[in-house]
């Protein structure tokens, strides 16, 4: 489950980064809706080493991408791809983007999945014209929520011009709300609490074994 598999034909590919410290249930679904909606063929997990806007991940890469493939595993067309936890540097979607078409092509469309409050934020991303160059945006959000206008000369309502073309629109996918954070999860783990049915249970299981988040 590394970084280099490359699919036949020019089926979508969903993106969805994250520290995942850790990946919990509502990452999983939303990723899940959004590629059957879409009809994608592949949705990429990509776990990031450090986050360019906010702190440093507590696990260490080994153990978050452990993690992530445990929460993968059995999920048809999920993959983990650890090209972020290959290389330094902080993990800017634009370089994650430009690796995935060096191995691609420029022609595969490409979803990069986000929630809402990352877009409300979008524009002060790392370069986030040559973001929307290469790729298209699928913001996540809860049914009838409205959204912030910035590059509203890109959105779509339409998901099947995201197969027309390589990049370049942005599409608001309604998705099932789930109150999980990661935040939360460390925080019932150090309290000695269980976060039992808020993550998979193998990355429960590793999360017991590691001793992770200041658990007993």
């Amino acid at each position: 489950m590394g970084g280099q598999a490359t699919l036949p034909g020019n089926g979508m590919i969903g993106i969805l980064g994250g520290t995942f410290d850790p990946i919990h249930n509502a990452h999983l679904r939303s990723a899940l809706e959004v590629q059957q909606a879409l009809g994608l063929e592949q949705l990429r997990l990509i776990p990031l080493r450090d986050p360019p806007h906010r702190g440093r991940p507590h696990s260490s890469p080994a153990l978050r991408l452990e993690m992530v493939r445990a929460a993968a595993g059995g999920l048809p067309g999920f993959m983990v791809d650890a090209r972020e936890l290959e290389r330094t540097g902080k993990s800017y979607s634009i370089d994650t983007l430009r690796s995935l078409r060096r191995e691609l092509g420029e022609a595969r469309p490409l979803c990069l999945l986000m929630g809402s409050d990352a877009f409300r934020h979008f524009p002060d991303w790392h370069r986030p014209e040559g973001i929307l160059r290469l790729a298209h945006l699928v913001v996540m959000q809860r049914p009838g929520e409205g959204h912030p206008a910035h590059y509203a000369e890109h959105a779509t309502d339409r998901p099947e011009r995201l197969r027309t073309r390589p990049g370049g629109c942005i599409l608001f996918q309604p998705v099932t709300q789930m109150a999980i954070s990661s935040s939360a999860i460390r925080t019932l783990i150090r309290r000695g609490e269980s976060p039992r049915f808020l993550l998979p249970d193998p990355v429960l299981t590793i999360i017991r074994r590691q001793n992770l988040y200041g658990g007993d």
